[in-house]
């Protein structure tokens, strides 16, 4: 019998150790905080807010992988489309629709983007500077990014289509990602997987198959290993709760710039108290910029959308999440120029810096897979019972 460790309880460490159970092999996770989850954590009530803006599409892999598992679970239910209010800032003022050039970047029938030219230039060919813009600060819902137009027209183009698909991709675990992270763990048990808490891990074991599901700075500590770098985002997170007032929007878009603000009590009442709203805010911020400039940006938002929301706020958080908002691929590289997942010796690395390929999660969530199939010595695993 095959035993595996795996360093990290997160999304990606807990796939991995479910799917090496379910082949028969003996596995043991270390996770070096108290809860499991890493960035899938949700905040215990009364706001229980996710780290970041987090969404499962339906159009991924793990979607079928968590459905047979009957791991999903609730999920909250979107707003109807006629009455979800949803925003998009341009040249400073709000309005329901995008320009009408942004159109044509959208649609299914528009040329594959190339992965050696950058989005901007790509989408201005196509429909012109303005459209480009907007559509490339649009992409930031999915890509954390303060420059979304420098990075791979293929890459961005992908991310695009995926969050602006109707109907939408995009869905929400009732409760927060906690709820499915704690399904994902009873899974795991039952299957037999040993989990440690509070074990951090500083030296490798050299007697099994070892998976790393662990940010990628985590993961160059561990292994010493100075190449495992990748290009990421820097977001400013600000997460409030106002007194409730109708007419609130469900989602604000700016796209003068890249920033994103959603009211996620819109979906799921079960993340405030009544009476209140959770909205979380997501700002990508460049190398010189402070916390002060996201959340200054932020606060234009939501004087726009919210209105008089400065005397309704019971709670406010703010932070700054730096490069732990996936991979970016810069004009020349795709996924598989990320670093590898098979380090060799017996060492594999996870999650959604590395070269796996998917949206967001779905990167984390390919590559435990892979690493699994590795560590086995399987060219691939049968997602239904592997």
């Amino acid at each position: 019998m095959h035993r595996i460790t795996v360093i990290g309880g997160g999304f990606a460490g807990l796939t991995a150790a479910i799917t090496a159970a379910e082949a028969g092999a003996r596995v043991t996770v270390y996770e070096a905080h108290h809860t499991l989850g890493g960035r899938a954590r949700t905040a215990d009530a009364p706001y229980r807010t996710n780290e970041g803006p987090h969404a499962l599409y339906n159009g991924g892999p793990h979607w079928t992988w968590l459905k047979q598992r009957d791991l999903i679970g609730a999920l909250a239910p979107l707003p109807p489309l006629e009455t979800a209010r949803f925003r998009l800032r341009h040249h400073g003022a709000l309005r329901r629709t995008p320009p009408f050039a942004m159109l044509k970047l959208l649609r299914r029938t528009s040329r594959q983007a190339p992965v050696d030219t950058d989005f901007l230039s790509w989408a201005t060919d196509l429909a012109g500077e303005e459209a480009a813009r907007a559509a490339a600060n649009y992409s930031a819902v999915a890509l954390f990014h303060h420059d979304p137009g420098a990075l791979s027209a293929a890459f961005v183009q992908e991310r695009l289509r995926r969050a602006t698909k109707l109907p939408p991709e995009a869905h929400y675990p009732r409760g927060g990602w906690a709820s499915l992270i704690d399904r994902m763990a009873c899974r795991a048990w039952n299957l037999g997987v040993r989990i440690e808490t509070l074990s951090r891990v500083d030296t490798l074991p050299g007697d099994t198959p070892v998976i790393v599901a662990t940010s990628l700075p985590a993961a160059r500590r561990l292994l010493q290993d100075d190449s495992l770098t990748w290009p990421s985002g820097r977001t400013v997170l600000i997460d409030l709760a106002l007194r409730t007032r109708r007419g609130d929007a469900f989602a604000v878009s700016d796209l003068d710039a890249p920033g994103w603000l959603e009211r996620f009590t819109a979906q799921d009442p079960t993340l405030a108290p009544a009476g209140e709203q959770l909205l979380q805010g997501q700002i990508p911020i460049g190398p010189g910029q402070s916390r002060a400039d996201g959340t200054a940006r932020a606060e234009q938002l939501l004087d726009l959308a919210f209105d008089g929301w400065r005397d309704r706020v019971t709670w406010r958080r703010e932070a700054v999440a730096d490069g732990r908002t996936g991979a970016v691929d810069l004009p020349g590289t795709s996924w598989r120029d990320r670093p590898a997942v098979d380090r060799g010796n017996g060492v594999y690395l996870t999650g959604d810096q590395v070269a796996a390929p998917g949206v967001l999660s779905e990167v984390a969530f390919n590559s435990a897979l892979t690493a699994v199939s590795l560590a086995l010595g399987r060219t691939s695993l049968d997602l239904k019972h592997a």
